[in-house]
């Protein structure tokens, strides 16, 4: 199960508080499991794992098989905020750093309708010129403007290469299970469709076939992220002061209780870098209204103590850090002896180099304390499929239960409505 280190916070929290905070973790755990709590028609994920049948995972894996009968060797995954960056983050920490160059066997999945970026857009269309591609378009209205102009493109690119005909076994829809415009062009069209649930929200829905089809369709292991899911599904809905989860949201709200508000996401694995984006939205679009949250940022260490170590050790003292552990590598790279040593490194020769990034770790860990930085180290024994699906119901919980402690719905975003309104206006939307 995943692990917790709050060791790190003991010399900037007092026991007494932190126990009281722990309470209230444990109320609005309470709250989250009765469902009695704001945004409560929205918490179909919270036992979801363990309504995962084979039925569902056959459903999935049947996209796989067909894709691979037609020797599919691209597939464009397009949606926006939850609608990709849980897959995103899986496919980046599971695949091969160098996949691409390597040539390694399967289908490659890249990601549009993320961004509005022309220059992006003309690359894509490029690489698809080059590929055997089929499409995973994933929204629940259909309208939403940055997917909707990508699957319009893409949509367009495979009715011409392909015919209209292949084009509809080449797209697969993730969408509303009765509503929308994409609803209704996939039941036109004949397209092989998912359904987000309604009670299941973007952010919260890697589990769900919004990120388990482009996770298999890369080629990994849903099985086994699914199983993972459902262990953590259990140990956490153990209610008691135990709980890694409720332990890690009372401390992460005390922390900002006392001015700590900002959350940096690290981790020692460069895999990691997307996991932090996903994190990003989690937190920021759950926690982040009624004037009220931590603002959420992520780094990447060691590459980011060369530039922003220096504002974490001696800048403004608003942020503490939750760094997230792998704790076993892989593959092992040992260090070489040198006969000559002009980089001074024999004293490392024979060691490998994972033992030189654990005590980055411990050193940056012991540096940032002293700075009055307060440390959360949050582990999985291994980068696989198992543990990553551990790792997202962890954080899906602690969300909900944290978010319920700092006392605002975790389940809407207001906010995020702001920016389209103004720019349908500036784009001269018929109503807008």
């Amino acid at each position: 199960m995943v692990k917790i280190d709050l060791s790190g916070c003991d010399s900037f929290v007092a026991k007494e508080r932190f126990e009281e905070y722990v309470k209230k973790a444990l109320a609005a755990q309470q709250v989250l499991e009765d469902e009695t709590g704001a945004g409560n028609d929205f918490l179909g994920w919270q036992h979801l794992p363990s309504a995962i049948g084979k039925e569902q995972l056959d459903d999935c894996l049947g996209v796989v098989d067909r894709w691979i009968e037609k020797e599919v060797d691209l597939v464009v995954v397009i949606g926006i905020g939850g609608s990709y960056l849980g897959a995103k983050a899986a496919i980046e920490a599971l695949s091969h750093s160098f996949s691409s160059l390597l040539g390694l066997q399967g289908p490659k999945v890249v990601f549009a309708g993320e961004n509005l970026s022309e220059d992006y857009t003309a690359e894509l269309l490029d690489l698809l010129q080059t590929r055997n591609a089929a499409c995973v378009v994933i929204s629940k209205s259909g309208t939403t403007t940055e997917p909707a102009v990508a699957f319009r493109l893409v949509k367009q690119h495979l009715e011409d290469t392909y015919g209209k005909e292949e084009a509809c076994s080449r797209i697969v829809a993730i969408t509303d299970k009765a509503r929308g415009a994409l609803k209704s062009l996939a039941n036109q069209e004949g397209y092989k469709t998912f359904v987000i649930e309604d009670n299941i929200g973007g952010r919260f829905s890697v589990l769900t076939p919004v990120g388990l089809v482009p996770i298999a369709l890369a080629g990994f292991d849903i099985e086994a992220m699914v199983r993972g899911a459902k262990d953590a599904e259990k140990a956490l809905a153990d209610r008691s002061a135990d709980n890694p989860a409720v332990r890690y949201a009372a401390m992460r709200n005390l922390l900002y209780a006392q001015g700590k508000k900002v959350e940096l996401f690290a981790s020692f694995h460069p895999k990691m870098q997307y996991l932090g984006e996903w994190l990003k939205q989690l937190f920021g679009e759950s926690e982040g209204k009624d004037g009220k949250g931590i603002f959420p940022a992520s780094v990447i260490f060691t590459t980011d103590l060369h530039s922003m170590g220096q504002y974490i050790q001696d800048g403004e003292r608003m942020l503490f850090e939750t760094v997230i552990t792998v704790e076993n590598a892989q593959r092992e790279v040992s260090i070489p002896r040198d006969e000559q040593d002009l980089d001074g490194l024999n004293y490392l020769a024979g060691k490998r180099v994972e033992h030189c990034n654990r005590m980055a770790q411990l050193g940056t860990r012991m540096a940032h304390i002293d700075g009055g930085v307060p440390n959360i180290d949050i582990r999985i024994e291994q980068l696989d499929e198992y543990h990553l699906g551990q790792l997202f119901y962890f954080f899906e919980k602690v969300c909900g239960i944290s978010a319920y402690v700092l006392g605002v719905n975790p389940f809407n975003q207001p906010g995020v409505e702001a920016y389209k309104k103004n720019m349908f206006k500036l784009l001269e939307k018929p109503g807008y």
